[in-house]
């Protein structure tokens, strides 16, 4: 039986291929080391991925590091004091990976790894406290605070239905 040739990989797929880590791959690909997808969403043609350098790939990656690590480095970024905003949390690291400020480089969509070097340029810039206003959704009792207003919760107890009050100060 003649073995079919393959003509586009995903990224796990050319991760395999070249027999790197998928976060090598991903972390590559976000920096550009290997171009973007070519052959469709997310699918790599066969020539872009047997002219990309294993080696070049594997070396590119220096870490990943979780999105704790990486939410204390964006904290420290601010500041003090951090003007009506709390700290940054893994959380609000998946929303940056998500806005595509960040590469995510692991499975995990809410606390995705990332790279360091690329927290670190992020923390550099001067509007990072607009980045996040932007792409990091405030809780409720921030939000209150950011609006200068107060919240004021209770319960039905009839019902069990929780109802959420706003009154200014």
């Amino acid at each position: 039986m003649a073995r079919s040739v393959r003509e586009s990989y995903d990224e796990s797929q050319a991760a395999g291929r070249l027999r790197v880590p998928l976060a090598a791959w991903r972390w590559a690909v976000g920096s550009g080391l290997v171009p973007p997808a070519d052959a469709g969403p997310g699918l790599w043609s066969r020539a872009v991925v047997e002219a990309a350098d294993p080696e070049a790939v594997r070396a590119a990656l220096r870490g990943p590091v979780g999105a704790g690590w990486a939410a204390d480095r964006l904290t420290e970024a601010l500041g003090e004091p951090l003007r009506c905003r709390p700290r940054v949390t893994a959380s609000a690291v998946g929303h940056l990976a998500g806005a595509g400020l960040l590469v995510r480089l692991g499975g995990d969509t809410e606390f995705p790894d990332v790279h360091p070097d690329q927290v670190a340029a992020l923390a550099r810039r001067r509007d990072l406290p607009v980045l996040l206003d932007q792409h990091v959704p405030l809780g409720p009792d921030q939000a209150a605070r950011r609006l200068g207003v107060r919240r004021v919760d209770f319960t039905e107890r009839s019902e069990g239905v929780r109802i959420t009050r706003w009154s200014g100060l």
